[in-house]
């Protein structure tokens, strides 16, 4: 599949990497949370604080994000969040694959909690879900149209679990999606570029920079 196919949509002509439109874009964080981004302590840990995941996300990923969070906000475009997060305490309400894998965090856990540096304001939509796929667990669908959301810029991780699922979904349900790839995180280099090169043709892959300059072209 190619990104670089025009068509006539909606009396438009449509790419994937069509220039954003001002109040229909929308910032989806997938899974920016204190449980996945702080470090552990264990050394063997992808997630150790010295491994190349926890390095990335701290000085590539996360200062990206917030640049693009604060470039939205200033726009006045949409920011929607989703976190994992179980419906209750015990969580029974979680997806069979989320119990098989031994994935569980509580209604209101702390470490559930989205990083300090990019909290969300009251306006900001938090999604909670039980799935890697924000669409299967969430009504995140209803909310981006209510949002009147065309252009999804998708930044989180990991690259190749629910980032992965988020872009193909999305795509599937007739939004642009753009994923920020340094926005972007997962356990290895290789891992994080197999997954662009696996979706590409679900999305336009692109850098902050370049979404940046796209919000600026929108008054940013």
């Amino acid at each position: 599949m190619s990104d670089l196919i025009s068509i006539e949509y909606g009396g438009q002509t449509i790419r994937r990497d069509s220039a954003y439109a001002k109040g229909a874009c929308t910032f989806l964080l997938v899974d920016m949370q204190r449980i996945w981004a702080e470090p552990l302590l264990d050394p063997t840990h992808p997630m150790a604080a010295d491994s190349y995941f926890m390095q990335r996300v701290h000085e590539i990923v996360i200062p990206n994000q917030v640049k693009i969070l604060n470039a939205f906000r200033k726009a006045g475009e949409n920011v929607c969040h989703t976190i994992i997060e179980s419906l209750t305490a015990d969580g029974r309400d979680r997806s069979l694959d989320h119990k098989l894998s031994n994935m569980h965090v509580p209604k209101g856990a702390a470490e559930g909690a989205i990083i300090a540096p990019l909290t969300p304001t009251e306006n900001e939509p938090v999604l909670p879900k039980t799935s890697s796929g924000l669409f299967n667990s969430t009504n995140a669908d209803y909310v981006l149209r209510n949002l009147n959301t065309r252009f999804l810029v998708i930044a989180g991780i990991v690259t190749d679990q629910c980032v992965d699922m988020a872009v193909r979904d999305a795509a599937d349900r007739g939004y642009l999606v753009t994923v920020v790839k340094d926005g972007c995180a997962t356990y290895t280099p290789e891992r994080h570029e197999a997954a662009l090169r696996a979706y590409g043709g679900y999305c336009w892959i692109t850098d902050t920079e370049t979404v940046l300059a796209r919000l600026a072209d929108l008054g940013a």
